[in-house]
Parts: C-alpha cells; structure tokens; sequence
C-alpha cells in the first residue's frame, strides 16, 4: 500500500497520474487500433463502429459504479489502515462484478440489433455496427472484472502493475487487429468482425493476468473464497458511493447518443467525422483525466484519515495541474486538428467534420478539466451524487436547444460545437458550487464526529 497521508502532494499526484496517464493511453490504443484498420473499410465501417462504440458509455457507467464504489471504500480504508474492511470491500465488488458480465453480454447480444439500428444514418452503417458488436461484447463484459481489480488497487495507492498489464493487452491487440480486420498473413479478412474479436481476446488475455497479480504479489487486499459471499450491506455502501458516478457516466451516454441522432440525417460522413474526432478529442484529454484519477485516491485516503487541509490541497493542487495540461491541449488541437483526423482517414467529408469538431470543441478543454477534478473530489469525499447532478445540467442545457436548432433551416454541424461549449462551461460553473457545500457539509460532519468521540 501507498500511504498518501504523508509527504509531498504534487509529488504523490506525479506519482500516481504517470503510471494511469499510461495504462489510458494503451487503453485507447484498443479503439484507435481498432479505428486506424476499420478507416479503411470506407465511411459506413467507421460510422458503424462509432455508432456501436458508443455503447462503451454504457459500459463506463456501470464500470464506474464499481470502479469509484471499490477505490472510494478501499482508499478510506487504506487511510484508516483498516485492512479487514478493504478486503471485504474488495470480494464483494468482485461478486458486483460477475454479475454485470452476464448481463452486459445477455443484454447485449439481446438488445444489440434494436441499438444499432436506432443511431445508423443508413443499413449498410447498421450492418456495420451490428457485425462489430457481435464479436466485441465479450470485451465490454470484461472491462468490469478488469475495472475492479484496478479500482482495487489505485484504492491502496498502487497504479503501476494495472499499468503494465493495459500494456500488453493493448500489444496483442494491436497483433492482432491486423490479421483479424485486413486479413494480414491468413488472407481473410473478416472486416469489422475482427475488430471486435481482437479486443476481446485481449481483454480475456488481460483479466488472466491481473488474477494472476493479484494471486501472486498483493498482499494489502487478497483473495480468499471464504468472503466471496453476498453482504448486503457491503453492496449497499459500494453502491451508494458508485450509483451516482455510474449515473454521471450514462448522462454522458446520453447526451451523446443525443448528437448522433440528431446528425443522423446529415449522413454517415458527419457521423464518422463526429466519432473520430470525439474519439481523438477523448485521447487528448487521457493526461488532464489521468491527473483526475490520481487525485481521487489521493484525497480519499486523507479524508479516511481525516487530514481535511491535504484534501483541500489535493484539489488545488490538481486543479492547476489540470489547468496546464489543457491549454497544452487547447493548443494542439487549434493548430493541428485537421492533422490528427487525418491520421484514421482520408475522405475530405469526413476530416472536415472531425476537424471543425476539434477546432471549436477545444476551447472548452480548461472547463472540462475543472469537472474532472471536481468529479474526482466528489469521489474522495464519498458523496457523487453532486457530480451527477452536475452532469445532468450539462444534458438538460444542451438536448433541448440542440433538437430546436437541428430542426430550424440555417442549421449547420458547428451550432452543435458551439452550444457544447456553453454548457460544459455552465457544468463547471455548477461543479465548483456544489463541490463547495460538499465539502462544507463533510467537514461539520467530521467535526461533529470527532467532539462527540
């Protein structure tokens, strides 16, 4: 275990943030991969799997509620030095875990067809989507054994060895994309079939590692048969804490399901040029959400331990980090937007839809990595539901001016762009507040705590 409750807080969040800025690049490496070979089966493929990926925001959602549920728990046990109660936090989230990887893949394989056919601008980009979906189930169900494990430990302070196995898992994917989508060395390219197939063999690969970790080196949490068990009210309090951010993750579910319907009609060019450059957008900000990460854990076990001045710290610490990092990011995405499209395609309709994308999008990068770290404080603090109300604000803001404007004649794409920007800076605007009156509220309540002991 990593104790954060002593020493340099810059430093425990370098720390921490490298090895997960890592493991969420070859993370994205799964999908840019997989998005790099499928460019080249046309702009249905791509529309396709950009449609049908957008699933994974369903997946994040229910990953994220155990995901923050397991670290929130573990990281203020981990402060407590309570190591009894981290290990029951740890079974039962793995319990929580198998039960959603039976159903993402019943609901999935059930459901998929009525999905893909909703959000595709044509049959061919339905196909496309459903054929990808066919194969690539199995690799969302696992994200949850994988998520788990992982929370588990960045909950103790430990992000290194979840790093190294992102790594080689991206790395058989990335062999094995190429055979299974163009055909490389067998002559059968099964299109975007294999791209779904070489993410869930290397997902399968990925979970037989991190058993194998956790079987072998942890010691702080371990496995033992014996606590794999139900316990009601251990489910109770990781879902309390990980409802709520499950619940921030789906509204970003929806509100981008929300903008492929509505440019559903401009064609599957403006989808593909919407996906991919969502999709660069999402590989941009790994650094700014990396800093995220590092601070909930940070923060969670300093509040377990009630050093409420390093929590504060913590945050203003990772705000200014984020800050830098994003105008960085801004920067990039100003001059070399059109660049970064057209590493995944080459049709003009479609880098002009990514690249006008990124050029506006961009400017909202400083708000959007303050809901970062303002969304990691809540975590720390236990208390979410902030974070997803936060959201909700951005959803609500955007959806009903954006179906008005997409219905009106002077339309265009960037309407999209820049309504987006207004409303992630209203989210902001709204997380700071919120995040206030949490903290104000967590502090009396361990004041009150600590006279009446």
């Amino acid at each position: 275990m990593q104790d954060f409750t002593q020493g340099s807080i810059p430093r425990h969040i370098v720390r921490m943030a490298v090895p997960v800025f890592a493991g969420m690049i070859f993370q994205t490496l799964y999908y840019l991969v997989d998005l790099y070979f499928v460019a080249r089966l046309g702009g249905d493929a791509v529309a396709g799997v950009s449609a049908a990926g957008n699933l994974q925001f369903i997946i994040l959602a229910l990953t994220q509620v155990l995901s923050v549920g397991t670290m929130v728990l573990i990281s203020h046990a981990s402060g407590r030095k309570d190591r009894a109660d981290a290990n029951l936090v740890f079974h039962q989230s793995i319990l929580l875990a198998a039960f959603c990887m039976v159903l993402t893949l019943a609901g999935g394989y059930a459901f998929s067809g009525a999905y893909t056919h909703a959000l595709a601008a044509n049959e061919a980009t339905a196909l496309a989507a459903r054929q990808y979906l066919t194969f690539f189930l199995p690799a969302l169900a696992g994200q949850f054994a994988i998520v788990t494990m992982g929370a588990a430990l960045r909950g103790t302070g430990i992000a290194k060895p979840t790093m190294v196995i992102q790594v080689a898992s991206v790395v058989i994917n990335a062999i094995l994309a190429p055979i299974l989508i163009a055909g490389w060395g067998t002559g059968r390219p099964l299109g975007v079939m294999g791209a779904g197939l070489a993410s869930s063999i290397a997902i399968v690969a990925a979970i037989v590692m991190v058993l194998v970790y956790f079987l072998r080196l942890e010691h702080f949490v371990q496995f033992d048969v014996r606590q794999l068990t139900p316990h009601a009210e251990t489910f109770k309090r990781i879902l309390n804490v990980g409802l709520p951010a499950g619940g921030e993750f789906a509204l970003m579910f929806v509100y981008m399901g929300i903008i492929f319907v509505i440019i559903r009609d401009a064609g599957a060019a403006a989808q593909a040029g919407f996906g991919i450059g969502s999709r660069v957008m999402q590989s941009l900000f790994i650094p700014a959400m990396a800093i995220a990460f590092a601070v909930s854990p940070i923060a969670g076990q300093n509040v377990g331990a009630g050093n409420f001045d390093r929590v504060r710290r913590a945050f203003l610490d990772g705000v200014m980090m984020e800050s830098v990092v994003m105008v960085v990011l801004t920067i990039i995405a100003q001059l070399e937007g059109d660049t970064l499209i057209r590493i995944f395609t080459q049709d003009p309709a479609v880098v002009a839809v990514g690249a006008g994308f990124l050029g506006v999008i961009s400017f909202n990068f400083v708000a959007q990595g303050i809901i970062f770290t303002a969304s990691g404080m809540f975590q720390a603090l236990g208390n979410t539901v902030p974070a997803m109300l936060s959201s909700a604000t951005r959803v609500i803001t955007f959806a009903i001016p954006a179906w008005w404007i997409h219905t009106q004649p002077w339309f265009e794409l960037r309407h999209l762009w820049y309504l987006s920007i207004a409303t992630v800076t209203l989210q902001a605007v709204v997380s700071l507040g919120l995040l206030s009156r949490a903290w104000n509220r967590k502090r009396q309540v361990a004041s009150a705590a600590a006279a009446s002991a």
